[in-house]
């Protein structure tokens, strides 16, 4: 039997002779199958290309909104770190007050924020901001201000009927300059030795005016090799007040004073090394931190 060709009669424009292709039925199959797979495959392409394109958009628009997410997170970050200094440095004015109206007494400051607790530098260093979680944080938030809230209430109600003994209770820093040595124990300057320390040290310059932290009445006017010249200051309610290492007075015995009038002056009279004045705060005798009466930062 005869083979079937398919022929294809190629005239050209020119005067040139015309050409003839002939095709048999096998090959005509075999260039619509290769077609038709080219077609197949070309079409694949082209999707996968399509979705790849769509894939990288989202890629990049992912990219942007986590560059984003992680701007917002840091500045998130540092608002909370913010807020929560703020809050410690509310909380430990807000024990001061407790003190200043006696709600508590300054041997017992420790507690649950707005409630008490230790001293102000020990509280601030106790949690670094940065190493508290945000939700932590703000949960620890939400909890210091609501402590803060209820015991600011209390204080409202005690202070509308305390006002004489806040006015009578001491409250600011007796002189301005800077805390050389605080309360507690500390190795003594003259005798290397380890000893209680009983007020601040506050330094600054020779004659620089020393003020009267509350109301009060002067007590005692003296001098000796300790304290040097030094003034004793009663404030009612078992509170004593006391300045040492004078260069003069400017008060005398059983005067009144009222907070922020000059008793005396800055000098190095006494044991002393260098200009400044020691600020006690005795409590029914007992000397106590005058940090924990000074409401001024």
């Amino acid at each position: 039997m005869a083979k079937k060709f398919l022929s294809v009669i190629i005239v050209p424009h020119t005067k040139t002779s015309t050409r003839t292709l002939s095709f048999t039925r096998r090959t005509l199959k075999l260039l619509g199958g290769s077609g038709a797979f080219l077609a197949l495959a070309l079409a694949a392409f082209l999707t996968d290309y399509a979705s790849m394109n769509v894939i990288r958009h989202r890629y990049r628009m992912l990219e942007r909104e986590t560059a984003e997410q992680k701007v917002k997170i840091a500045d998130y970050e540092k608002s909370i770190s913010q807020l929560q200094a703020t809050v410690i440095n509310f909380e430990n004015y807000t024990k001061k007050l407790n003190v200043m109206v006696g709600l508590k007494s300054p041997d017992v400051l420790k507690g649950p924020a707005g409630l008490g607790g230790g001293a102000p530098e020990a509280d601030a260093a106790a949690v670094p901001p940065a190493q508290v979680s945000p939700q932590g944080s703000i949960h620890g938030l939400i909890q210091k201000a609501r402590s803060i809230e209820t015991n600011l209430n209390s204080l409202v109600s005690v202070t509308e009927s305390a006002s004489l003994k806040l006015a009578t209770t001491p409250s600011i820093m007796p002189a301005a300059g800077w805390v050389s040595s605080g309360f507690g124990m500390r190795v003594d300057p003259f005798t290397g030795r380890e000893q209680m320390h009983s007020g601040l040290d506050i330094s600054t310059n020779y004659g620089n005016p020393i003020v009267a932290p509350a109301d009060g009445i002067v007590l005692q006017i003296l001098t000796d090799k300790y304290y040097g010249k030094h003034v004793i200051l009663s404030h009612g309610n078992g509170i004593t007040t006391l300045f040492g290492h004078m260069s003069n007075f400017n008060v005398r015995a059983g005067q009144q004073v009222k907070r922020g009038s000059v008793i005396g002056y800055v000098g190095q009279t006494g044991k002393a090394v260098g200009p400044h004045v020691h600020y006690e705060v005795h409590v029914d005798g007992k000397p106590v931190n005058p940090y924990n009466y000074i409401l001024e930062e």
